[in-house]
Formats: structure tokens, sequence, C-alpha cells
């Protein structure tokens, strides 16, 4: 095309010409007037024309008309994806190859570039994309198209594209077949490195979460001293090593930890003992925390009873920490109930008075074996027996339920209280517990074989709802607030209530899905189906009931330790229990 300076220029010689033409053609010969009068013609004709073209005609955009994935359209997400598949895109015109690279994109859940192989059909309008190498199995991985992406006439992709895809389970076996108690054996040394190998080198507590390097936890601290004890009992560790351990423990905690009328926060400093808030107004006493503290310190002491000084000396300091707990005074100016937190700072201002059911029966244990601190029957009976989810009676799933919420809520409140009392054949005036904690485990399972919402949902090898952390957070999961989120402990410290059930479900976290979930310090905190999502993190207090519940059906060492201790035989019988272990 002419630009449109050179274009008027020469259509104003062109009018110059035709003008003296005019002015002169009567004295030219025919034969050539004739023929500079054609010339002319088509002179103007062309000029005339070109006035027209002063304006290139519009790019029409890049449409794209469909995207589908090994052949199946996305519908976002796309689950059971295999690992090797072909994303293809097709669109209204021919693609500007140059535009490909950097446009077009596959990541990982990360964000993270997979290299993959850009090939063209259809005369270049359409693309397959496919990664260079096998996916990862059991992840979410998401492909996009970006308007960098452009037609072969320069056209920009009208619309962007981004779609996640999730890749199928790998069912083949991970790990060698072992026998079921080699599994147990592997599973519970794995888990006793993250409170041996981890615990704080200062203090010797455990750290409340692999990501918190100076923070401890005084409630999993408790579960980390039943840990040690079964480490030692199986020759994880020697006895003596073991017991340097809880030495070191027990001389923080009675001279280091800062406590509050005897009792622990919820977290301690390791290096320090200070207390760290778990919450604005909660950074004072943690009454239920100290409470799986102490039940950890009675099993300790009950555990190294040998004459020789070194455990005779261990046994007093015990006593020494356990007797500063003013349990009683935790009754708030001498209500028939226990409150949950006091704080120098705000008091009593998190008002939380502990009613059942949860996970607080072992508070309730605890103050009524103190000696100087104990807390009468009429405490049990009009505080913690008066909850408004205490008494249940109804039937999910065909389970009859005695205590606790609709549906039983989460796990855990069928075990952080059972790590050291035994529920077998355990009874008092409101349950049995034997029958208490086995229906409130079928029931969650039994929840979990009803989730059909997703593919690859919950399974009878998949299943265990408790509070764990969640994609984005952390979430008390349970059968009234389902997040999609599985937490190994679950299962796995169900495992006395539970062997079928449970063992099933150890077998597939480690045969299946090992080399996702078995890592340094036993299984991850958790993983979701719905979001192809694996926690990198652990938890003491996930990680602890793993190892004490598989070591109490195994041989029922903690419950023996800490049901034979004269202060809890004493506080059981005093609020009505009878079981044989009760004497």
């Amino acid at each position: 095309m002419v630009p449109l300076l050179s274009k008027c220029f020469a259509q104003g010689i062109l009018h110059h010409f035709v003008i003296s033409f005019i002015n002169f053609r009567t004295t030219m010969p025919a034969f050539f007037r004739a023929s500079i009068s054609s010339l002319l013609a088509i002179l103007l004709l062309a000029s005339a024309c070109g006035d027209k073209d002063e304006k290139a005609p519009a790019v029409k955009p890049l449409m794209l008309k469909n995207a589908s994935i090994s052949g199946l359209a996305f519908n976002a997400p796309t689950y059971g994806i295999g690992l090797t598949p072909s994303v293809t895109f097709a669109f209204n015109t021919k693609l500007d190859k140059s535009s490909v690279n950097g446009a077009v994109r596959m990541t990982d859940r990360s964000g993270f570039a997979v290299d993959c192989n850009i090939t063209f059909t259809n005369s270049d309008s359409s693309l397959v994309l496919s990664p260079g190498n096998r996916l990862q199995y059991f992840n979410r991985y998401s492909v996009s198209l970006t308007n960098a992406l452009r037609s072969s006439t320069g056209g920009s992709l009208a619309s962007l594209f981004q779609e996640d895809f999730h890749t199928r389970i790998d069912s083949s076996r991970k790990f060698a077949a072992i026998s079921d108690d080699e599994l147990m054996d592997r599973v519970q040394r794995q888990t006793f490195r993250y409170f041996w190998d981890f615990g704080h080198p200062v203090s010797g507590l455990s750290r409340e979460r692999n990501t918190t390097p100076d923070i401890v936890t005084s409630g999993g601290s408790g579960f980390g001293i039943m840990a040690i004890i079964v480490g030692a009992s199986r020759n994880f560790v020697t006895r003596e090593q073991a017991l340097g351990r809880v030495q070191t423990i027990v001389s923080f905690l009675k001279d280091k930890a800062q406590t509050f009328h005897g009792a622990f926060p919820h977290w301690l400093n390791g290096s320090t003992g200070r207390v760290i808030p778990f919450s604005t107004r909660d950074d004072g006493a943690d009454l239920v925390e100290t409470s799986y503290l102490a039940n950890g310190l009675i099993c300790a002491r009950e555990y190294f009873s040998n004459s020789t000084s070194a455990e005779t000396a261990l046994r007093a300091e015990i006593n020494t920490i356990l007797d500063r707990i003013e349990w009683s005074w935790f009754r708030r100016n001498n209500q028939n109930i226990l409150y949950w937190h006091w704080s120098p700072n705000f008091e009593w201002q998190m008002n939380l008075p502990i009613r059942g059911w949860n996970e607080c029966l072992i508070t309730y244990i605890m103050a009524g074996s103190s000696k100087s601190y104990s807390i009468s029957p009429e405490v049990y009976s009009s505080g913690w027996a008066t909850g408004s989810n205490f008494l249940n009676g109804n039937s999910y799933y065909g389970y009859t339920l005695p205590l606790g919420p609709p549906s039983g809520g989460p796990l855990f409140f069928a075990h952080y209280s059972f790590l050291g009392i035994d529920p077998k054949a355990l009874r008092d005036a409101y349950a049995n517990y034997e029958i208490q904690t086995r229906n409130h485990t079928l029931i969650n399972r039994a929840f979990c074989l009803t989730r059909k919402e997703y593919p690859f949902a919950y399974s009878d090898s998949v299943w265990g709802l408790t509070a764990s952390d969640v994609p984005g957070g952390y979430n008390a999961n349970s059968p009234t607030d389902d997040k999609g989120v599985i937490a190994p402990t679950a299962a796995l410290s169900s495992m006395p209530f539970t062997p079928v059930e449970s063992m099933a479900a150890m077998k597939f976290y480690y045969y299946v899905l090992g080399n996702r979930l078995f890592r340094d310090y036993g299984f991850v905190d958790a993983f979701s189906f719905k979001d192809s999502w694996v926690a990198d993190t652990f938890l003491a207090i996930d990680q602890g009931p793993i190892i004490i519940m598989l070591e109490n059906h195994r041989t029922g060492l903690i419950w023996n330790l800490f049901m034979q201790a004269p202060e809890i035989q004493r506080s059981l019988k005093m609020f009505g229990f009878t079981s044989p272990n009760i004497r």
C-alpha cells in the first residue's frame, strides 16, 4: 500500500496531468488523443479505488474452540488422568508457532513448569501438549493459555484458559511386603524419630510441628514422653538413653518452664521455658494440655521404677511437678466445674468451662488424682457430665453411641484421653467406654464409606476424620465438618478399637501411597484425594497417638503403666468407674 503522503502527491500530479491534457487535447492527433484518454481513465480509476484502501481490514481474534485431556473434555477439575496425558487445543485458525513457547504451559501444584513437548495438527490450527516425563501420581496439575498466543495473522487469544487436572492413583506396591508385626514395628520406629531425633535440643520437649523449631507443646510433650517409653521398650533406644532424655525433660519442666498455679501453658519456648501465647488471650495456663503432660509424666514415673539413684531421683522430680498443679483452683471460685484457661493478663476471659463429651476426660481424672488439689465427685458429675453433647444414645449407621455429639465428632475424642486410660471393660454411671471408643470409631469409618462426592473418595482402606492440617489451614475434621481430608493418625490410633479396619488403612497408606505419605517421621499429617494434596507437616499431637496406641494394641504397655498408678486408681474409684484394672 502507498504511504498516505506519497499517495496524495501522486494523485496531485495525476490531476495536474489530466487538466493539462484537457487544455491541449485539441492540438493532438486523434489516435494519440484516444490513447491518452484511455490511460488517464485507468489511472483515475486506480486512484479512486486506492481511496477505499486507506484502512487495513480488522485482524480476527484467535478463538479456542475446544480443549481436552487424554480424550476427555475438561470438567473443572478433571480426575483420574494417567501419568502421560496429552492435552489437545483446537483453534479457529492457524497458529503463529513462534508465539507458543511460554504462552502454553503445564505446571505442578507449586506453580513450577513441567517440561513438555508440543506438536501441531490440523494445518497448525491445533496443538497437542504432552509432558516430557511421567507425571507424579496422585497430584494436581494445571494447563493454561495466555494472550501471548497468536494466530498466524497476528490475532490475540480472545480469552485466557486455565484448568486443573488430577493424576490417578498408582496402585502398585511401593515397598516390599512384610508381616503385619513388622509393619507395625516400622511405623512405630519411624514415628518415634519425631520425638527422638526432632526433640528440642535444649529442653528435650516435643516441638509443636516440624515447622516450629523453637515452639514446644506441653500436651504433645506428654505424648512424646510416652513415645520415648515405647521406644525404650522396643529397643529403638536403650533404657539408659531414654532415661537421660526424660531426665532432661523433667528437669526443664521443674526448674525452667513457666507455670501458672502449677499448670503449664499450651506452648513454651523450648530454649527459655517462657510462655508463647497460643492466641491473644491464651497466654497462661492450659489445664487440658497440662493433663496430657501429667499423663505422660505418671507413665514415666511408673516405667522408671528401678531402685537406682537416677531413677529414684527422677520419680521424686516428677512428683514435685505433679504436686504443684493446683487442679482445684481451676474451679474458678469453687464452682463445680473445671475451667480450661487462666491468664495473668486476661484472667478468665477465655471463659471455657470443660464439659463433656470431648477429649478432656483425662483432665478430670488427673484433677481427681491430686494429693493436695483434688476435686470432688460433684465436680465430675455436675461439671463434666452435664455438657450439651455429653449423653447421646442414638444410633448411627447401626452403631449406638453412648456419649458425644452427633456422629461422635473427630476421632481424637477417642484417642487423647485413652492413651493412658484403658477403656476395656471400663464403666461408670454414664457409659461403657469400650463400646464408646469402638462405636465412635466405627461410626466415623461408616460415614467415610458414604462419601461419593468426588472420585477416589474414602473407602474401607481410606477413612478416619480427626483434627489435622488441611489445605491452607487446620481443621477438626468430623462427619459434621468434613473437608475431604484424611489424617493417618485417625485410623492408625484407633488400632486397639478396630484392629482389622485400622490395619487395612495402614497397609494402603504404606504400600499404595507410601512413597508419598511415609517419610522421615512416619506418616505425614494428612492428605486429600479431593485436592490431590499431601501435607508436608508432622504434628506432635498426631504422631504421638500413633506410636502409643499401636503399643497399647500390641502389649497394653502405656495402659498398664498409667492404670497401675495409685493416684489414678483412687481417682477412677472416686468417680464411680469400674474395670478389671481398678482394684
